[in-house]
């Protein structure tokens, strides 16, 4: 049920995300003791940023709330896969683990794409757990972009 809840506030972020015309993508980071620290929903649009991604964005929150650029033990739940970009800042903030909804095989940066915690230059691998509530979020996107075609 932990997961669920959690996976259930990263979708709120990406519900509010889409409502504001962002690709609807959420994320939230959770500390040692199941707090949740950070969360944010894709603001690229809004802040006319290419990397105002939730995970980036809720990073910052969670590693400034830290006093920390690092969040060893702690854990992001975000709806889609992160990018090679988001990835890459994950494994550098030392997240513990990552938990996502739904795959991306065009843009991901985990389990597709550049796979960046599988090269030597990983400097940090996540536990990683894909599928959770994969079906309502790759929803939320098909219905976010079916509107706009």
């Amino acid at each position: 049920m932990v997961f669920r809840s959690h996976m259930d506030a990263a979708l709120a972020e990406a519900r509010e995300a889409a409502s504001r015309g962002e690709v609807p993508v959420g994320a939230v980071i959770v500390s040692p003791s199941g707090e949740v620290v950070a969360s944010a929903g894709n603001r690229t649009r809004e802040l006319k940023d290419p990397t105002a991604h939730a995970e980036i964005l809720a990073l910052r929150s969670a590693c400034a709330a830290a006093a920390s650029e690092r969040l060893p033990d702690h854990d992001l739940y975000v709806t889609l896969e992160p990018c090679a970009m988001c990835a890459t800042a994950l494994a550098a903030a030392r997240i513990r683990r990552i938990y996502y909804g739904a795959a991306d095989p065009k843009s991901g940066g985990v389990a597709h794409g550049a796979r960046i915690f599988t090269h030597p230059q990983a400097h940090h691998v996540p536990e990683v757990y894909d599928g959770i509530a994969a079906q309502e979020a790759s929803k939320l996107l098909r219905d976010f972009f079916a509107e706009r075609r």
